[in-house]
C-alpha cells in the first residue's frame, strides 16, 4: 500500500456518531491552550529551569519552543491529510504499520495523558484548598486526594455534555490564567529595583555545557506539552481538515510569548538567587511563581495567581478527559478496542462510555499512586518528559515519511511537511535518549530500583507495558493487526 500524498486525504472510518461543527478556531485555540495549564506548568518549571541553567532560563523556553513549533507543523499537516479524532494512532497507523500506531499513537498519549491528570487533579485540589484558607487540609494527603477525585468526577460530567460546553468553560479558565500572568509580569518589571530585561537572557550559545543544556530543554518540553490535545476533537471542529492545524501552531506561538514574558519578568524582580524570593532557592523551585506573587502583587492580588494555578490545573483536566476517549472512539473504530469504547451518547454525541472510563480510571490510579507513595507519584510524573519526546518524535518521523514524495516537489512543501517534522522528530529522539542516560543515575528522583532510577522504570516501563498489553489485544483485534493500514485510509479491511 502507498502512502503518496498525491492520493486523496483519508476519511474517518463512518460516523462516529460526534457532534460537527460544533467550535471554531477560537475555542479549538483555547482547548489547546487550557490543555497546556500554562499559569500550572510555568509556575512549576521555571525555577527548576533556573537551577539548572541560571538567567539563560528564558534561553531555555525558547528553545525548548523549537522541537515543539517543529512538531505542531508535523500534526498540522497530517491532520489535513487524515482528520480522525485518533490523530497520533491514525497517522502512525497509515505510515509505520498497526503495532505502532497502537503502541506509539494510542498507548503512550493515554498513558502520560492519565500519569499527568493525577497529578493535575492534585495540584489542583492543593490550591483550591489553599486559597480557602484550609491551610491544615491543604497539607493533608486524604483531604487532598478526596477533593481531586471530586475534580475528576466534576470535570467529567462537563465532558461527558459536550465539547461546547467545555469549550465555554475553558474560554473563563484561560482568560483568567492569561490575564493573571499578564498581571503578574507587568507588576513584577514595574517594581522598585527590578533589572532591566538583558538580551543575554536568550542567548542559545551560552549555555555552560551540554548537560544543563539539555536538561532544561528537557524540563522546558514538559511545560509546552498538551497542546496537541486540540487535535482530538478535529472531528468536531468547523474545518477539521484546517482549523486544528493552525489552532496548533497558534497555540504554540501563544504558550511561547506567554512563557518568555512571564520568566523575563519574574528573573527582572527577583533574579537567580540561592535564598529568599532568588530563582535559584531550590525550597521555592518546585512553585515559584506562588512564592514570588504577593512580593508582587501584594496579598490580595497575589491570590488571583494561586487561583489562577488551581483554574489551570482543572482546566487541563476537563480537557485530558474530553481528549482521551475521541482517541479510542477512533481506535475502536478502526477495530483495535472493544466497540464499547465506540459508543456515543445520543444527545450530547459525546464519547460517554470512553469519557466515564477515562475519568475512573484516571481517579482510581490516583488513589492507587497516593496510597503507594507520594514520591513514588512524583517521579511517575517526572517521567511524563521520556513519554512525549517518545510520541512526539515518532510523529514527526511519520509525517516526513508519509511526505516524502515531497522532495521532488515545491520548496515550501518540502520544508514544512518533510524538513521541519524531520528535524523535530531527530531532536525528541535526541531528548529521549538524554533523558533516559540521565535517568540511569539512581538518585535522579525520589526512588530507585536495583541502583536504577525510578523514573527510568517507569518512563521506559510504561512503554514495555503498552507492548505486553498489545500481545493480548493482538489475538483479540487480529483484522486490524492485520490490514490495519487499510482500515485508517478509510477503505474497510477485507473481511475474513
Amino acid at each position: 500500500m502507498t502512502t503518496d500524498p498525491s492520493t486523496p486525504p483519508a476519511q474517518p472510518l463512518g460516523d462516529k456518531g460526534l457532534r460537527g461543527d460544533s467550535v471554531g478556531l477560537l475555542a479549538t485555540v483555547s482547548l489547546g491552550l487550557a490543555s497546556v495549564a500554562p499559569a500550572y506548568s510555568i509556575a512549576v518549571t521555571l525555577g527548576l529551569v533556573t537551577l539548572a541553567v541560571g538567567d539563560l532560563a528564558p534561553a531555555a523556553l525558547l528553545l525548548g519552543f523549537v522541537p515543539i513549533l517543529l512538531t505542531a507543523f508535523a500534526f498540522r499537516e497530517l491532520n489535513r491529510r487524515m482528520p480522525d479524532c485518533g490523530t497520533t494512532f491514525v497517522w502512525t497507523t497509515r505510515v509505520f504499520g498497526p503495532a505502532a500506531g497502537w503502541l506509539a499513537g494510542g498507548w503512550t498519549v493515554l498513558i502520560a495523558t492519565v500519569l499527568v491528570m493525577t497529578t493535575l487533579a492534585q495540584v489542583g485540589a492543593a490550591s483550591l484548598l489553599a486559597l480557602l484558607g484550609l491551610d491544615a487540609a491543604a497539607g493533608d494527603t486524604l483531604a487532598v486526594t478526596a477533593l481531586a477525585v471530586v475534580l475528576l468526577a466534576l470535570t467529567t460530567s462537563v465532558a461527558y455534555r459536550g465539547i461546547q460546553l467545555a469549550a465555554h468553560v475553558q474560554y473563563a479558565m484561560i482568560g483568567l490564567q492569561l490575564l493573571a500572568l499578564l498581571a503578574f509580569g507587568a507588576a513584577a518589571f514595574a517594581r522598585d529595583g527590578a533589572t532591566t530585561p538583558s538580551a543575554a537572557w536568550l542567548d542559545p550559545f551560552a549555555f555552560g555545557g551540554w548537560g544543563p543544556f539539555a536538561e532544561a530543554v528537557l524540563l522546558s518540553l514538559f511545560i509546552y506539552w498538551g497542546w496537541d490535545a486540540l487535535i482530538t476533537f478535529n472531528e468536531e471542529t468547523v474545518d477539521s481538515g484546517r482549523t486544528p492545524g493552525r489552532a496548533a501552531v497558534a497555540s504554540t506561538l501563544i504558550l511561547l510569548v506567554t512563557y518568555l514574558f512571564t520568566a523575563c519578568a519574574a528573573l527582572s524582580f527577583a533574579g537567580t538567587g540561592d535564598s529568599g524570593l532568588g530563582l535559584g532557592n531550590e525550597e521555592t523551585a518546585a512553585d515559584a511563581l506562588t512564592g514570588l506573587a504577593p512580593a508582587v502583587l501584594g496579598g490580595a492580588l497575589g491570590r488571583v495567581v494561586t487561583l489562577a494555578i488551581a483554574v489551570s490545573a482543572v482546566g487541563a483536566l476537563l480537557t485530558g478527559v474530553g481528549a482521551m476517549p475521541r482517541i479510542t472512539l477512533s481506535m475502536a473504530a478502526h477495530g483495535a478496542l472493544p466497540a464499547a469504547f465506540g459508543r456515543t451518547h445520543r444527545r450530547f454525541r459525546t464519547p460517554a462510555y470512553g469519557t466515564v472510563f477515562f475519568g475512573s480510571v484516571t481517579a482510581a490510579v490516583l488513589v492507587l499512586l497516593t496510597l503507594v507513595s507520594a514520591d513514588f507519584l512524583g517521579d511517575a510524573v517526572l517521567s511524563i518528559g521520556l513519554l512525549i519526546a517518545f510520541y512526539y518524535g515518532v510523529t514527526g518521523f511519520a509525517c516526513a515519511w508519509y511526505f516524502r514524495a515531497e522532495l521532488r516537489g515545491p520548496a515550501r512543501k518540502l520544508l514544512v511537511r518533510v524538513v521541519m517534522p524531520l528535524a523535530g522528530g531527530l531532536m525528541m529522539l535526541a531528548a529521549f535518549g538524554r533523558g533516559a542516560y540521565d535517568m540511569l543515575d539512581p538518585d535522579y528522583g525520589s526512588t530507585s530500583v536495583g541502583g536504577v532510577g525510578g523514573v527510568l522504570l517507569l518512563g521506559i516501563g510504561s512503554i514495555v507495558l503498552g507492548a505486553l498489553v498489545m500481545l493480548p489485544v493482538r489475538a483479540r483485534h487480529r483484522r486490524f493487526f492485520r490490514e490495519g493500514r487499510a482500515s485508517v485510509a478509510g477503505r474497510p479491511p477485507v473481511e475474513e
